[in-house]
């Protein structure tokens, strides 16, 4: 099996069933939007408005689910990779910085590139604690 397709195991879940019909509910589709986007980026807020919910309403249907629910552990699985994703562009942005074009006159002649050494020692701090909770 690949690397990938591990990972990605994690993330398959069964819906949490809706007790209403409302179309603007937590709908399977929405739920699976949800799991995507918190894989991508590991924040609750915008995963749940990338899937048009609120991060109030996240919560309670994680609540509804319940800590067992294949849908808790899609939610903590796909955090763990969004905040993972995040930490390993921010430890890329801090260590080979970022191209910025410069400006002459209104016009672009070339660029250079810019580095945050706080961004750095945050990457390195968050990289301390996670090495230290293994």
């Amino acid at each position: 099996m690949s690397d990938s397709a591990s990972s990605d195991a994690p993330l398959v879940f069964d819906p949490v069933p809706s007790a209403s019909r409302r179309r603007d509910g937590w709908t399977a589709g929405r739920q699976r939007a949800f799991i995507d986007a918190l894989a991508r980026i590991g924040l609750v807020s915008e995963a749940a408005k990338a899937a048009g919910m609120s991060r109030k309403s996240a919560y309670a249907l994680l609540k509804r689910a319940g800590p067992d629910s294949g849908f808790a552990r899609a939610w903590e699985a796909a955090q763990a990779q969004g905040q993972d994703v995040v930490r390993s562009h921010a430890i890329d942005q801090a260590l080979n910085g970022v191209e910025v074009p410069y400006f002459y006159r209104g016009i672009q002649r070339g660029t250079r590139r810019l580095f945050n050494d706080r961004l750095l020692i945050a990457a390195l701090r968050v990289a301390a604690r996670a090495g230290a909770g293994r």
